[in-house]
């Protein structure tokens, strides 16, 4: 996705809006809501619900009230209240649908203390916001050679800026805890704001910052993502992944979000499954599991002296097997329940090439100038 601003350019340079994701035209926002209630009209006699969801910088969305009955619709610019002066903010969804999300983040619509707008952002409103952000890159980098002088284990990964560019809110991550007081100190005087530090996890940096994972695709959290679950190893064991933390950790440093994305699958099909902790009782021996496979619905099994030498069994066979041992009853080895299990895998040899030659692309050879000489030579032999 990506807007108007943010497109190539004539010589096929990206353009870029440098607004990170979050644009005036709401054609690359993060966490862009579609309103489908927007061409249902309400029923007599109800008025629409006063209250509209703002986004400001990267995924940071509050709820205000629409106390003057402003004529808003998504993508607007608007002021409003904040703790001291005002703030600016893009309108990303309103009517009905705002009560929903309200509900959902634990906010209940008729609370007195929910702030409210201003007015429609004017020109200058738009002007000193634009000013304000073009100067958080720069305030960043000079933040962390504050921080880095006065030998602070945290690393600030973002700043954003009020809208009127009174006050200035650094995102930082560290392990333990910071003691930042001489930190605010030596940047308030050296910016001339005022300074608000807040922690975040490194799931929140991720998500703020961004980027590409290793699907090829903008990272889940930053995106559409708004809920962070706990991740545990126990997925991937459950999911039968190698337990490789380059291959299963994030950019964030952390598991994945995506191993929860179907767990719940593989939860519901190992329930039919028996333990990978069962042992069966042969004549040869104890039997103990080392492999299942949820989608062939196959399980490997070997014995305790001869751990190397697998053998393949369908679940039923396992759950039968089960049964007999829970009668006190031993069969006589894997290999006879395996051996049910072995398909013969016939050889199929297709032609990869189809009915086309090898050398269609070949320069057919010229066999006149051939002809040509051997007439030559017959004309000298009869002169």
């Amino acid at each position: 996705m990506a807007c108007s601003s943010c497109s190539t350019g004539k010589d096929g340079q990206p353009r870029g809006c440098k607004n990170n994701g979050t644009c005036g035209t709401d054609g690359c926002n993060k966490l862009t809501v579609f309103d489908w209630l927007s061409n249902m009209s309400l029923p007599n006699g109800q008025k629409p619900f006063d209250c509209v969801e703002v986004r400001f910088k990267n995924s940071r969305k509050e709820f205000f009230r629409n106390v003057d009955n402003l004529p808003l619709s998504i993508g607007d610019i608007v002021a409003t209240q904040a703790k001291s002066g005002h703030d600016v903010g893009m309108v990303t969804l309103t009517g009905e649908l705002v009560k929903v999300q309200m509900k959902r983040k634990k906010v209940s619509p008729e609370d007195d203390t929910v702030p409210k707008i201003y007015r429609k952002a004017t020109q200058r409103d738009i002007d000193v916001w634009q000013k304000c952000r073009n100067k958080e890159e720069e305030i960043k980098k000079r933040s962390r050679e504050i921080a880095i002088a006065l030998k602070l284990e945290m690393k600030l990964s973002d700043v954003e800026f009020q809208g009127d560019g009174s006050k200035a809110t650094f995102y930082y991550t560290a392990e333990e805890r910071v003691d930042f007081r001489q930190l605010i100190k030596d940047m308030a005087k050296a910016f001339g704001i005022r300074i608000e530090m807040r922690q975040i996890g490194y799931r929140q940096e991720a998500q703020r910052l961004g980027g590409v994972g290793s699907c090829g695709r903008e990272l889940c959290c930053s995106t559409w993502l708004t809920d962070f679950r706990s991740v545990s190893t126990a997925s991937a064991r459950y999911q039968q992944l190698a337990l490789n933390p380059q291959k299963l950790a994030g950019q964030c440093g952390k598991l994945k979000c995506c191993l929860n994305y179907e767990l719940d699958m593989y939860l519901e099909a190992l329930k039919d499954f028996p333990s990978q902790d069962s042992k069966l009782l042969t004549k040869k021996g104890i039997a103990f599991c080392q492999k299942t496979d949820i989608f062939k619905e196959t399980l490997w099994f070997s014995y305790k002296d001869d751990p190397a030498t697998w053998h393949a069994l369908n679940k039923e066979q396992v759950l039968e097997i089960l049964e007999k041992n829970k009668k006190n009853e031993k069969i006589a080895s894997l290999e006879e329940y395996a051996e049910e299990n072995v398909v013969e895998e016939k050889m199929v040899f297709e032609n990869v090439v189809g009915q086309d030659s090898l050398t269609r692309f070949d320069r057919p050879k010229k066999k006149r100038k051939k002809k040509r000489r051997k007439n030559r030579s017959k004309t000298t032999s009869n002169a």
